[in-house]
């Protein structure tokens, strides 16, 4: 098998795959119709209510940190992502009922955007952690790329799929076939052979929450990396209120808004399976993707018409899920093992956490100075990002002139970083993570 696809050797990483697929597909149906539904449904074409929205879906990632990182660490993961994907599917189908109904409102909206924020907080993590208790170690992130390839996949698919569907159909019978795909995922938990997952040791009874933060502030790699991912997925990622806002200035349907969010899938898709093929992830990757986002951003913002647009979200795409697919992978394979929950999960909270701020901010600007202003906001976020992670590569030492050509900068990739190990108690008897950056002991 090539050395992109390694991580499908393993039966359970192939069950996984599939149901993470067919759930994903719902799940992107849906994101789709909740902004479209919120935007033309419940208001009369309010981005700023579409990002309140999204802030409520969002908010829970960032509060209930602590909490849901120590449950991935604490309990099995597998039996709680059953758990989560059931609750999931019984809120789908309350909203598809409620809309085929008519009944639905804004304020009612509203609260079921906060129940599935605090429902995915709880899910999010483990299933980050959940992967490395699928694969081999070396192989973990090759699995979290394959992971972000299932998922743009199925971008691709689930909002043109929604927006048809919406346009013929209504909105309502989108939540009701998203419920039914969570079924998939359900069904794929119970088919993994418990006796293959790779083990793991459990956080001990005493393991303290905030160990977590300790042990990412300790860690400049890694506070520089978080801090990037939150500018941009506070002010960068607010995809639905770009597409949606550009898609009604160019005169387009709900089609024409799931059909924009299939082709920003194209590009993620591309920079997954590109991610998939690399060995190792590497911050300055991170770095790079970063910086692709800001000027892709910026040239999509000034074109004059819906393909032009269409295109521009390819490349942007590309570079999002270039930077968060490796972002994460480069957590997971540098972490510590007894720690990977509760990092994955601020990981996790940051990244959507911080839509809470930046959505309404960019939802507002959106209604008030157009989605061109809107978008470009987003790319000055990138700018900023890229800022963040160019200082701290001159600052760390890491950048240098080559010695042998003129012009050219290289990274040094074995230079150790400044790392202070937490202490005994968070270690388990797991075979450390090997990283470039630092080797925690035994």
């Amino acid at each position: 098998m090539s050395a992109m696809f390694r991580s499908f050797s393993v039966f359970n990483y192939r069950v996984w795959f599939i149901g993470a697929l067919v759930s994903n597909i719902g799940a992107w149906m849906q994101a789709t119709a909740i902004s479209w539904v919120v935007l033309t449904e419940l208001t009369n074409n309010d981005a700023a209510a579409m990002g309140v929205t999204m802030g409520l879906q969002f908010a829970p990632q960032l509060l209930l940190v602590s909490v849901t990182g120590w449950v991935a660490d604490r309990f099995d993961r597998r039996r709680l992502l059953m758990l989560t994907q059931a609750l999931l599917l019984l809120l789908g189908l309350a909203i598809g009922a409620l809309l085929l109904a008519g009944v639905m409102t804004l304020p009612l909206m509203y609260g079921f955007a906060l129940t599935l924020g605090v429902i995915a907080a709880f899910d999010n993590p483990a299933r980050q952690a959940f992967v490395s208790d699928l694969v081999a170690r070396e192989n973990a992130s090759n699995a979290v790329a394959l992971n972000a390839a299932s998922f743009n996949s199925a971008r691709m698919i689930g909002p043109a799929v929604a927006g048809l569907m919406i346009v013929a159909v209504g909105s309502g019978w989108v939540f009701v076939v998203n419920a039914v795909t969570f079924v998939g995922m359900i069904v794929a938990l119970m088919l993994i052979r418990v006796g293959l997952l790779v083990p793991r040791v459990k956080a001990p009874s005493g393991a303290r929450l905030a160990d977590g933060f300790r042990y990412v502030a300790k860690r400049p790699d890694l506070v520089v990396a978080f801090s990037m991912v939150f500018l941009i997925g506070a002010f960068g990622m607010n995809f639905p209120i770009f597409a949606s806002t550009m898609a009604l200035e160019f005169g387009q349907e709900a089609d024409g808004y799931g059909l924009l969010s299939s082709i920003l899938a194209v590009g993620s898709l591309a920079g997954a399976l590109l991610a998939a093929r690399r060995d190792r992830a590497r911050i300055r990757v991170v770095i790079a993707g970063v910086l692709l986002f800001a000027i892709a951003a910026t040239v999509s913002a000034f074109m004059p018409n819906y393909w032009l647009y269409a295109a521009t979200l390819m490349f942007t795409g590309f570079a999002v899920v270039t930077m968060l697919t490796t972002a994460n992978g480069y957590v997971q394979t540098t972490t510590d093992p007894a720690l990977r929950g509760r990092v994955l999960a601020l990981y996790v909270a940051i990244l959507m956490g911080g839509t809470p701020i930046g959505a309404p901010i960019v939802g507002w600007v959106a209604s008030e100075f157009g989605p061109r202003t809107a978008i470009l906001l987003g790319a000055g976020a990138g700018f900023a990002a890229f800022a963040v992670g160019a200082i701290w590569l001159l600052a760390s030492g890491r950048l240098h002139r080559h010695e042998q050509r003129r012009f050219r900068l290289t990274i040094d990739e074995t230079r150790p970083l400044s790392v202070v190990r937490p202490q005994p108690e968070d270690f388990s008897e797991e075979v450390a993570a090997t990283s470039p950056i630092a080797t925690p002991r035994r």
